[in-house]
């Protein structure tokens, strides 16, 4: 496994990991045109793309032999919803299912810890579906405790997210 910055040719890699997470994780009982339309519209190269250039954000992916297995997104710039946390958020850290518990997700955020770091970050937050059990667990067990709660937003749409914060003198 090597973790790197993605290139532009790993743009459709990453939408493709976005959609197959992001639908396998949060739509449990079928796909419908509200969900489908949604991740089909976020979820596209081209915005990866634009991601990728966009200097408030920081981006490594995970490559296996055979490609792209996960990636993390730290964001600058982003507001916590829970008072007194910086404006360095885990946007995003995926990793294919098939590939859970080889250590990925691990390396990625620990990759994403050292890029606040470097930054002169005190602390970073993420923001999580209340129901994404095995996610939760990942990041409590990695240090991070939970904050707050928030609304994830689809339109007039919102869905109870938990707020979770890790203070980045916690680890050396």
């Amino acid at each position: 496994m090597t973790l790197r910055p993605p290139k532009t040719s790993d743009a459709s890699s990453i939408a493709a990991i976005l959609i197959e997470v992001w639908i396998g994780t949060y739509l449990k009982r079928g796909v419908n045109a509200f969900f489908a339309d949604y991740a089909l519209q976020e979820f596209t190269p081209a915005k990866i793309e634009a991601l990728m250039s966009d200097p408030a954000h920081f981006i490594l992916v995970s490559e296996n032999e055979e490609g792209i297995d996960g990636f993390v997104r730290v964001s600058s710039g982003c507001k916590a919803p829970v008072e007194g946390w910086s404006d360095m958020e885990i946007s995003t850290l995926y990793v294919q299912p098939r590939h859970h518990g080889k250590g990925i997700g691990k390396r990625l955020l620990n990759a994403a810890f050292q890029y606040c770091r470097d930054k002169g970050m005190t602390s970073v937050w993420l923001a999580t579906n209340a129901e994404n059990a095995p996610a939760i667990a990942f990041y409590l067990a990695q240090g991070f405790e939970q904050v707050g709660e928030t609304h994830f937003r689809i339109d007039d749409k919102g869905y109870l997210n938990n707020v979770y914060a890790f203070r980045l003198s916690d680890r050396d």
